[in-house]
């Protein structure tokens, strides 16, 4: 998992309790990050359809566009792997079962915990961390 995850959770949460436009510049400002990395997530949250833009110099910027928005949609839009193996242990040509089994193993868990992780997510809205952060 890449920290894209992280920026596009806090941007929409940020959003959805300001109910308004606001610029990239002010996002990453809350954020605490640059305004090239934000519209770099946002860019991806907006051609997923869960925001808008606007444009103008002092009224421009980002939008929610649906308000029943889960963590597992940003997930999915930032294409986010939570496990993510690239090198498997092993021969699939060896006569050891465990050497020529374990890269197929260690791709179903792979997919297994992405599979989990993904399924948490949709389980939480925006408006959920909202309420937990701001009745805190």
């Amino acid at each position: 998992m890449n920290s894209d995850l992280v920026v596009g959770i806090h941007a929409m949460v940020f959003l959805h309790h300001k109910k308004g436009t606001i610029s990239s510049e002010s996002l990453a400002d809350n954020i605490c990050t640059n305004p090239a990395r934000v519209r770099r997530v946002m860019a991806k949250l907006k051609k997923a359809g869960i925001i808008e833009t606007r444009e103008g110099r002092t009224d421009g910027g980002y939008y929610c566009k649906e308000n029943r928005v889960t963590l597992g949609d940003i997930g999915k839009a930032l294409e986010v792997n939570f496990s993510d193996f690239s090198w498997h242990s092993g021969d699939s040509e060896k006569s050891c079962l465990i050497s020529s089994g374990m890269a197929g193993y260690m791709d179903n868990l792979r997919n297994e915990i992405n599979k989990k992780c993904m399924d948490y997510l949709e389980s939480i809205m925006i408006e959920d961390v909202e309420k937990k952060l701001i009745n805190k």
